[in-house]
């Protein structure tokens, strides 16, 4: 059988974009174009001194994917753990049965020590408490802070579980100071709609720290 040469030099090997990513005219999203979706802002919270930042509007049928970004949380006190929780009942409750998954790294400043594996302890296995960020490393110095995204996927359904990722990363330069990033993946196990959230440190104040919620079209 003979074979058929090819002429590389008559290929055109140069990428083609499908799509042109752009900030829109509010400069609040992207305009991705055919094959990816737009990050629409919906609302924003400011963190100060606050117990807890609830987003009890918002989240609906608009959207079948959620992302909440959070920029420089900074806690009250030390050692402590951020957290969230969804609800089925426009946030009287949070207190929704969830399965969860949680792995971290973490790397020290003067590179004493690395660890990279799973924790038992921040993981939950259809409990209805507060699923945790970070496990007890946030850290309450002054140039500490904490920044993370949340995906949730189509909280409205009525058919399915509601799926959730989160990739956390925090400094704690309190003790052996170091960078401790986390990954979470779960589910709200109910066919019940989430229709709010709620975050919050384990103990004290979200004494700073903004957090924005955005729908992905």
């Amino acid at each position: 059988m003979a074979l058929s040469k090819v002429n590389f030099n008559s290929l055109n090997l140069t990428p083609t974009a499908s799509k042109v990513v752009k900030f829109n005219s509010n400069n609040n999203g992207l305009e991705a174009g055919d094959v990816g979706g737009a990050m629409v802002l919906i609302s924003e919270q400011t963190a100060s001194s606050s117990s807890a930042i609830s987003f009890t509007s918002g989240i609906d049928s608009t959207y079948k994917e959620y992302v909440f970004k959070f920029i420089d949380i900074h806690p009250s006190n030390n050692a402590v753990s951020f957290q969230f929780n969804g609800s089925a009942d426009s946030g009287s409750n949070y207190n929704v049965t969830k399965t969860t998954s949680f792995f971290q790294a973490y790397h020290e400043e003067d590179d004493g020590s690395t660890g990279f594996g799973y924790d038992t302890g921040s993981d939950i296995a259809q409990g209805t408490g507060f699923q945790n960020f970070t496990s007890g490393s946030s850290a309450n110095n002054n140039d500490d802070c904490l920044v993370a995204t949340v995906r949730l996927f189509n909280p409205s359904s009525t058919t399915f579980v509601k799926h959730f990722m989160i990739n956390a990363q925090t400094t704690n330069s309190t003790s052996d100071p170091n960078v401790t990033v986390n990954y979470i993946a779960g589910y709200f196990n109910t066919t019940s709609a989430i229709d709010a959230i709620q975050f919050k440190f384990s103990s004290g104040n979200i004494d700073s720290g903004t957090i924005k919620m955005y729908g992905v079209t």
